[in-house]
């Protein structure tokens, strides 16, 4: 097999390189040898990258390549990889792709052929889960939430019932508001979980129900600094408890039906009880 600047790295290959979110220790072996030997190293913030890189002696180029600029850079990109040049993608912290630049170009490089490497590595919403003492079976990644209030509570509201543990990404600006609309549309009880500043000094994963986190949270302004994971536990049904789903085909249904006829049909729909499906129906749809 032919070889770039070392043996460590491979000729006409992509390698996505994780980064450290915060303490720098966290970097692997492997990756400091990519981010040495490729010829070329694809940047988020090259100012930012350019300051890791001299933290561990490594002068490799590294190129401008962030979200308003990746579809136009890509071919480019995609040209020098198949001219023989190996390349490392990174973002400013973590893994790239979760929430960073980097999609359009491993989804191009995968139809033309480009050999890609993914690393290992720091990532915060896997950082954020293993220590937050939710559910880890089963867990949804949101990326950030939308930035004004009825974009989050429609996100709250379409996520209300998922059993999985819902992690979002949110900045220190937005989160009251962010967890302002959660409590309108989840409740008080709802078990939060704040992990922020992760692998630094002042790291800090506090768990609590959404309404004393809230709380919390108010007591400190501190706390609201530095880069966030907030992770929500997933829905627990209670007993006889009709989620949104069925609520909403007994609504349709009995705009068209008797009550009882839809009340019987969304029962056969769902697998609920016809009962209590009629009984709310009597008490919110009469």
């Amino acid at each position: 097999m032919s070889e770039s600047n070392s043996s460590m790295v491979d000729v006409a290959t992509l390698y996505i390189v994780p980064t450290p979110i915060g303490n720098l220790a966290d970097i692997t072996q492997r990756a400091l040898d990519v981010l040495a030997n490729v010829d070329l190293i694809a940047a988020e913030d090259t100012r930012h990258t350019s300051r890791l890189l001299s933290h561990f002696s490594i002068s490799t180029r590294t190129f401008a390549f962030h979200d308003h600029n990746e579809q136009q850079k890509a071919d480019f990109l995609i040209e020098k990889l198949q001219a023989g040049t190996s390349i490392a993608l990174v973002s400013d912290a973590g893994t790239p792709l979760i929430s960073d630049p980097g999609y359009h170009l491993v989804n191009r490089c995968r139809h033309a052929g480009v050999k890609v490497v993914p690393l290992p590595g720091p990532c915060a919403v896997i950082t954020a889960l293993s220590g937050s003492g939710l559910p880890s079976d089963r867990f949804s990644f949101e990326g950030f939430l939308p930035p004004k209030s009825k974009g989050r509570r429609d996100c709250f509201q379409a996520l209300a019932d998922d059993a999985r543990t819902l992690i979002f990404y949110e900045s220190p600006h937005r989160i009251n508001d962010s967890l302002s609309d959660m409590l309108a549309v989840l409740g008080p009880d709802r078990q939060v979980v704040l992990a922020r500043e992760l692998t630094k000094t002042y790291e800090t994963i506090h768990s609590a129900p959404l309404g004393e986190l809230i709380d919390w949270i108010a007591e400190d302004s501190n706390r609201v600094r530095g880069e966030m994971v907030v992770l929500v536990a997933g829905h627990r049904a209670q007993k006889d408890e009709l989620s949104v789903e069925v609520l909403r085909t007994l609504t349709l249904l009995a705009a068209e039906l008797p009550l009882k006829k839809a009340a019987a049909l969304t029962a056969e729909i769902h697998g609920a009880k016809k009962n209590a499906l009629y009984k709310w129906g009597l008490e919110n749809l009469e």
